[in-house]
């Protein structure tokens, strides 16, 4: 078999130096380039010494690859995936450029014009909703962080039209979820020992949230509340998701939610990645792992269906769900190189 290479556009923020661990570990390709702006011309070892086996050096322009993983920030990703395209390299955009299909609800949202030629053609990322469609793909863009988990809590009941159309989402994420950037409110004495809420009036992955759900929603339209809280952890998102549960679709009392789990763990039947859970589940249960955990339950007082989901923001909610893309564009097992359980505690 003749060896798959691939590369990585911007290996010095956080998603391209987790991609870049996995990959090096992955036993079907080689990492074959890197980039990485400020950093060019430096081995990958002196930027992030943790990764220094690889043997790279950090180019300015990306090598001849077969599958290019694009880790830059919105709004930079477009050009650069759209070059890699026309070289006729498969593409995993792990930014946000291509995950809105609407070109003017993406330019509301983030203050810059779309590659709107390509909206259309990129398959939305997420693997356990669009497996087909993604291994036929060229052009992948991976889920933000915070859709990934709420998306994946709420799909089974949107699907099933168990709930009704109005849905409260509430995330708290570790402070990784930012970048490498710096800035005052993701400062250590900031965040230490203290919890936020932000984005009050609107956070990006609102749309993305609310487009994935859409499409799988049978009924009106659904009116989505997302609320994102930064605390003080590296790594992880906590999601609660709320809604109340439609008429005459779970029976009342302990059966409802019987209902309710049974209907989850059948939808998610055989993923390598996704766990219905039987207790609500932790952040740190997740760490370094490609898994989301999801436990699904009913407020008997309310009749209000509850969903927890957890999940390594960097991991499957980033470089893993990226690497599991990856798999399935390249014919591969899409387990290939994940399967690494969470380090715990």
């Amino acid at each position: 078999m003749a060896e798959v290479k691939v590369g990585i556009i911007n290996v010095t923020g956080y998603i391209g130096m987790e991609i870049a661990r996995l990959v090096h570990l992955h036993p079907r390709v080689r990492l074959a380039s890197v980039t990485g702006r400020s950093a060019a011309g430096k081995e990958i070892g002196e930027v992030s010494p943790h990764l220094a086996d690889i043997g790279l050096s950090i180019k300015p322009e990306l090598d001849r690859v077969d599958l290019a993983f694009v880790a830059l920030p919105h709004g930079e990703s477009a050009a650069a995936v759209v070059a890699l395209l026309e070289r006729g390299i498969k593409v995993v955009d792990v930014g946000a450029d291509f995950r809105l299909k609407d070109a003017e609800e993406y330019k509301r949202w983030y203050k810059v014009d779309a590659a709107a030629e390509y909206l259309e053609e990129a398959v939305y990322g997420l693997t356990e909703l669009n497996r087909e469609r993604i291994a036929a793909a060229r052009l992948v863009a991976n889920p933000g962080c915070y859709p990934t988990g709420a998306i994946l809590a709420l799909a089974p009941a949107v699907s099933e039209s168990l709930i009704e159309p109005d849905i409260i989402v509430d995330s708290k994420s570790g402070v990784s979820g930012a970048g490498r950037t710096l800035n005052l409110t993701t400062h250590y004495a900031e965040i230490n020992e203290n919890a936020a809420a932000y984005a009050v009036d609107g956070h990006r992955h609102l749309p993305e949230i609310v487009q994935e759900l859409q499409g799988l929603a049978p009924g009106p339209a659904l009116s989505v509340t997302f609320l994102p809280h930064l605390v003080p952890m590296t790594r992880g998102i906590l999601t609660s998701c709320y809604a109340m549960l439609a008429g005459g679709k779970a029976a009342e009392g302990e059966k409802g939610r019987e209902q309710v789990l049974k209907l989850y763990r059948d939808f998610y039947q055989g993923e390598a990645f996704v766990r219905v859970v039987a207790v609500p589940p932790q952040t740190k249960q997740t760490w370094g792992s490609n898994l989301c955990l999801i436990y699904p339950t009913v407020d008997l007082r309310t009749g209000r269906l509850m969903v927890i989901s957890c999940l390594d923001n960097l991991v499957k909610g980033g470089a893993g769900q990226a690497v599991q893309n990856m798999n399935l564009m390249l014919g591969f097992p899409e387990e290939t190189g994940l399967e690494g359980l969470a380090v715990y505690p």
